[in-house]
Order: C-alpha cells, then structure tokens, then sequence
C-alpha cells in the first residue's frame, strides 16, 4: 500500500481531522489542569496568596506560549519526513546516523537516548493521568478517599487488557470526546474569570518573571519544576503529526486547545483569589457541588483514559520504528485495524507499559507524590529535540549556522533551564522514568552494536556475485527443480545460508531468488519504488525490496511481485532459507562482555524471522550460524 502525498482535504475533513486530533496529540496537554495548578500552589505555601497566583499563571500561558506555540508549532513541525513526524525523523533528516552497517555515531546515540526517555515517560503518563483524574472522588465523596488507587489501578488494567481490540473504537470517540472537554474546560474558567477579572493581570510576563527573582532558589526551583507539569505532553504534538498533518494540528492548538487551557488555569487561579477555593484541588472546585461537579469527574476521568491511550499507541509506534531501523529486536507486531496499518499493537510493550503503570500507581499513590517523577525525561527529550533539530536546520533546511544556532540557543536556554529545575526531583521519583530510559537505551545501544559487529565479521569477505555464478554452473552442484529463496542481510555478495546449503547438500534450485530487505530512512515506500529486480545469471536473482520504518515487511506478498518481474517462480512451492544466529561470547568484538551477554540474550528472545517476515511457515529451512563475539 502507497502512501502519496495526501490531497488537500475539504472543509468538513479538515474540521474531523481536527476534532480527531485534539484526543490523540492533545490528550496529555489537555489533562494537565488536574492537577499542574495545585503543584504549583504547593510549591510557595507561605508567600502572599494574591502574588503567587497571579506569577503562577504568568509562567504557565507564557511556557505554553513560548514552548509549544513558538518552538514546536513553528519549528519543530516543520521537520516533517513525508508528512510523518517523530524523534527519529529528525535522526533520519538530521542524518545523525549513517545506516545499519555503520558504528553507532554519537548523533544517533543522543536520539536513542530521547526515544529512550519518551519510552520512560510512556509509563508514568497513564499512571498519573488517571490516578489525577480519580482523585477527583476526594473531594466528591471524601468518605471514599481510600478508593482512589483501587479504582486507578482497575481502570488502567481494563485500558491495557483491551489493547489488542486495536484503538479503532476508542478513537472514534477520542475526537469529540476530548473537544467537549476542551469546552467544557474553558466554560468553567470563563465563567470563574468573570467574576474574578483581576486574573487577567497575569497575562503581563513580568509577574511571572517577579515571582521567580522575588524567592530563594530552592522555592524557585520547586516552582519551575511543576510549570514543566503544564506542557509534558507537547512531543506528542510532533510524534502524531502523520496522522493528521501540521496544518490540522496547528489549528486545533490555537482555535480549541490553547483557548481551553488558558482560560481553565485562570478559572482556577480566579477561583482561589475568591477564597472560595483551596490549594487541594482547584480544577475540580471551580465547578458547583452538585451534579455538575459530579459530571467534571466523570468527564476528567474519561478525558484522562484517553490521554493514556494515546501515550500507550504512541509508544507502540515509536518501538516499532525502532525495529524497522535496527535498534531493537524484532518483536510481535499485530495490525489492528485492515485500512490503517498505523494502527498496531505489540503485546510485550503492552504487557510492560501495563505492569509499570499500574506498579507507578502502587508505589506513589497519589499524583502529587507521582509529580516529583515528572518531569527529567520530558526536559531531557525537549533538550534532545532542540539539538537535533539544529542538525536538520543546517543538513535538510540547509540554513546558515550562525541562523540555526541562534534560534536553537534561545530553545536551550528554555529547555535547560526546566531541565534543571527537576534534577531536584530525582531521589524523590525522577530516578524512575530515568532508570527505565536507561534500560531501554541499554537494550537499543547492545543490539545496534552488536548487529554491526556480525555485518563486520560476517559480510566482510564474502563471495562475489561473479564466484556465486561459478558454483551454481559448476559441475559438481545438482540443479533441482523449484524456488530456493535465500534471505540476504547484505544486498550485495552472497549469502553465508546458500554457502552453507550448497556445501552441505551440493545442491541449488532452478531458480534462486537472493532477497534484501532494506530500511530507509522515510516513513513510508510508495508501491513503485519498493522493488528491485535483476537477473544475476545461472538461474540467480537478486530482489530488493524497500520498507519506511513505519512499515512492516510481507516476504509472501512480495514474492508475488517477484514472479510478476520475470521471475520464473511458483510461490507455493518456494523453499525459504535464512540463517540463524548463535551467539558466543569470548571474541574480540569491540563489546562490553556483559553487552555480549545481554546480546546473545536478545538475539536468543527476539521474534523469529519466519513470523517477522511473515514466511509460511511449512515452506522454510533454518540454518543455524554460529557467531563469536
């Protein structure tokens, strides 16, 4: 399936593509008020009411300004790889990494590690999300206030045990779902505003900026790190970008989702400048008691469900890619949905995003304790993206170097900044999402390397396509009739499975089909450019075929299209060879012996190639190849 340049769509599409896009890229940054408003307040408990809440404010419309209007909607976007967004789109546009047969460059390791974090952040999003919304039930019900991590932990393990139904039902509902809460949040801050309109000084920067020099550092510190609360959802906003494409999201930003928040943070702040409000939870308190704060909590807790799932389909995305790139060991990936093959699921993430969460909920047991986790790997990715994206201004957008570092300098400052403010929070939950990134990255760098270091010893002297004619004209190889179709890892030479096979048996089949398959750098291959064929001689061919990293390979469709080049082959009786690698550690691979290890570990546990290519599976021969790193 071809993926061309989408047409411009009309106004009715445009407006479901937007109302589509607030659940998916918005669902984070739009739960943010459960709970960003009462950290801050915790953060300065002593200073005057008035002047905190009024600086609070300032710094959270102006971040998100800042941040999310200026660096991500105006620059970050931009670096769009065929419409597809994402952090490894700016390692593809940045050419940050040379291609899977190279050593890993310190580009491309500073990439992973911003996978690495968004994978960490991928566990704490649902945990705090839902645990935040159900909190809401404290000041409904405070009879039931021991509830709260029960009923957290059910509704997350329903949200992951349906993830194998795909997100095909549940996003259909994500879009109006989430522009009703949207809505519905800045009603209720407009409302409050009103009565309260000396709120609306915090739109001068300079509160803000008072706040800040008018304290100690480590009150600043702790302020600084829960305005990062307000805007963690923002990488969502590129990483989605394919689905809907940046105009849509730009639009629904600036016309639903950053009218919504600003005027629910100051319904807030309005609200507890009336006294009417406390610091425990002003996002549910500037409804009425009654049924309409009843149906805030239940429309809070549905909004933060949605918010999980499109943290939990991303993160789904964003291993997947990592496989397709060579970073990570094949894995299950099940197709949810026949027309959207972006819709997967992968069971081993699920299983671990869904045993983290619920642990996160477990250990922290309430989204204040689970806040002083948030926040590194979110200002750490941002800091990534900043950088690489100065690499894409200067080798895709092929701007000057003083103009791209000055802009890219501006976002640091920022970035860094926010950064540091959290550091504080890492013995007191930050090690978390820290601890799991660096797991994440271990197994990412140990694959990447180890891969390399059997291309080098494997591929580095192997038989030429001029020497692969020879055998198979030679006398002493039999020709038998039918298809032998040998896997190659490298699209050139020939490969180790056939020697292997031809030494053992002294046999070759009439036709032999040498098959590549190649990750490029792009989202998507369109049809007529996905397939290469030529005919080496002998009976010998050699097939290329080219996926996006957001594709998966189908070796039994494209052995159909092989015939259809002039193959002459009959794809059922087809007899698959590839070889299977056994690790032993005690080599001079340039490798940690403990990455040795945890590679023959990997390799041993990874997905096999026969369900990975999707081969039939009566019709393969596996032959082991005994690798010592």
């Amino acid at each position: 399936m071809s993926h061309p340049s989408p047409a411009t769509p009309g106004t009715g599409a445009r407006i479901a593509l937007g109302i589509g896009a607030l659940g998916v890229v918005f669902g984070d940054i739009g739960t943010s008020p459960l709970y960003t408003m009462r950290e801050c307040l915790h953060a300065l408990p002593d200073a005057e009411p008035s002047v905190v809440v009024l600086g609070v404010l300032s710094l959270i419309v102006w971040s998100l300004i800042f941040i999310v209007s200026i660096k991500y909607t105006l620059f970050v976007l931009r670096a769009d790889n065929r419409g597809e967004g994402g952090i490894f789109t700016l390692l593809a546009l940045g050419k940050l990494d040379p291609g899977p047969r190279h050593r890993l460059t310190a580009g491309a390791l500073l990439v992973l590690a911003g996978a690495a974090m968004l994978c960490g952040e991928a566990v704490i999003t649902p945990a705090i999300t839902v645990l935040g919304a159900v909190e809401g039930v404290k000041v409904v019900w405070p009879g039931v206030a021991h509830t709260v991590v029960p009923i957290s932990c059910l509704i997350l393990a329903v949200l992951f045990g349906l993830q194998f139904r795909g997100t095909k039902f549940i996003g259909s509902i994500f879009g109006p779902v989430m522009l009703f809460w949207f809505v519905t949040l800045g009603a209720f801050g407009l409302w409050r505003v009103i009565e309260t309109p000396m709120v609306l000084q915090a739109l001068n920067p300079l509160l803000g900026l008072r706040l800040l020099f008018s304290h100690p550092p480590i009150e600043v510190v702790i302020l600084l790190g829960s305005v990062v609360l307000a805007f963690t959802g923002v990488e969502a906003l590129y990483a989605d970008m394919g689905h809907f494409g940046r105009r849509v999201i730009v639009t629904a930003w600036y016309g639903v989702v950053l009218p919504g928040l600003t005027l629910n943070y100051f319904g807030q702040g309005a609200y507890f400048l009336s006294g009417r409000s406390s610091a425990e939870n002003p996002f549910l308190a500037i409804a009425p008691e009654g049924p309409l704060r009843y149906g805030l909590l239940a429309l809070s807790v549905l909004a933060a469900i949605i918010a999980s799932q499109a943290l939990i389909s991303g993160a789904y995305s964003l291993v997947r890619q990592a496989i397709q790139l060579g970073f990570f060991p094949r894995l299950t990936v099940r197709h949810t949905n026949a027309v959207q093959q972006g819709q997967i699921y992968l069971p081993l993430v699920n299983s671990l995003l869904a045993i983290g969460s619920i642990a996160t909920v477990l250990e922290f047991r309430s989204s204040s304790a689970l806040a002083a986790a948030y926040g590194i790997a979110v200002t750490g990715t941002m800091i990534i993206t900043t950088i690489a994206l100065f690499f894409v201004m200067t080798r895709a957008w092929y701007w000057s170097t003083v103009r791209a570092a000055s802009i890219c300098a501006a976002f640091l400052v920022v970035d860094v900044t926010f950064f540091s403010a959290n550091l504080h929070k890492f013995f007191d939950g930050g090690w978390l999402p820290l601890g799991i990134a660096t797991g994440v990255l271990a197994v990412m760098v140990t694959w990447k390397m180890g891969k390399f270091e059997i291309f080098r010893r494997v591929y580095a002297n192997e038989i030429t396509e001029a020497e692969l004619k020879n055998i198979a004209s030679s006398k002493h190889v039999q020709r038998v009739r039918g298809t032998g179709v040998f896997m190659a890892g490298n699209p050139t030479g020939t490969p180790l499975v056939l020697l292997h096979h031809v030494k053992a048996t002294k046999v070759l089949h009439e036709t032999v089909v040498l098959l590549s398959i190649i990750t490029q750098d792009v989202p998507f291959v369109p049809d007529d450019e996905r397939l290469d064929v030529r005919e080496i001689g002998e009976g010998v061919w050699r097939a290329l075929a080219r996926y996006g990293y957001m594709e998966s390979p189908d070796v039994s469709t494209l052995i159909i299209d092989i015939r259809e080049r002039g193959v002459p082959l009959k794809p059922s009786e087809a007899t698959y060879y590839f070889n299977r690698e056994m690790i032993i550690t005690g080599g001079e691979a340039r490798m940690w012996e403990w990455q040795k290890r945890f590679y023959g570990f990997l390799s041993r546990n990874a997905r096999q190639a026969r369900d990975y290519y999707r081969l039939p599976p009566m019709q393969i021969i596996e032959v082991g190849l005994p690798i010592q790193l």
